[in-house]
C-alpha cells in the first residue's frame, strides 16, 4: 500500500506564499501522475494542478500563473508552490497519486492540509 502525507499548510495573509509538499511512502513499482486538489467550505473538490512522471504539468485556469506544481521523483514527492494567494484560495488541499504495483494500477489520496488566506 501507498500513503501520501501532505505538509506545509497554514495561515497566510493575502498576497503571501506557501509551499505544500506531499510525500509518497510504501511499496510500489512506480508513481505515475500526481495531482493537487482543493475543497473549500461548502464547495465541491476541484483539481488544482497535475504533473506526470515525466514532468508535464496542467493547471486549472484560475491557478495559472500563481501556482506551480513540481515533483522530485527520487524522493517520491510532489510540491505546490502557491504565490499571490487570495482569500478564495482558502481550502483543504489534497494530494492524489496514481501508482503501479507490477501490472496493477491504484489511486491514493492524502489526508489533506488546510490553507487559510486571511488578514
Amino acid at each position: 500500500q501507498v500513503q501520501l502525507v501532505e505538509s506545509g499548510g497554514g495561515l497566510v495573509q493575502p498576497g503571501g506564499s506557501l509551499r505544500l509538499s506531499c510525500a509518497a511512502s510504501g511499496s510500489f513499482s512506480s508513481i505515475n501522475n500526481m495531482r493537487w486538489y482543493r475543497q473549500a467550505p461548502g464547495k465541491q473538490r476541484e483539481l488544482v494542478a497535475s504533473i506526470t512522471s515525466g514532468g508535464d504539468t496542467n493547471y486549472a485556469d484560475s491557478m495559472k500563473g500563481r501556482f506551480t506544481i513540481s515533483r522530485d521523483n527520487a524522493k517520491n514527492t510532489v510540491y505546490l508552490q502557491m504565490n499571490s494567494l487570495k482569500p478564495e484560495d482558502t481550502a483543504v488541499y489534497y494530494c492524489n497519486a496514481d501508482y503501479r504495483i507490477l501490472i496493477q494500477y491504484f489511486e491514493v489520496w492524502g489526508q489533506g492540509t488546510l490553507v487559510t488566506v486571511s488578514s
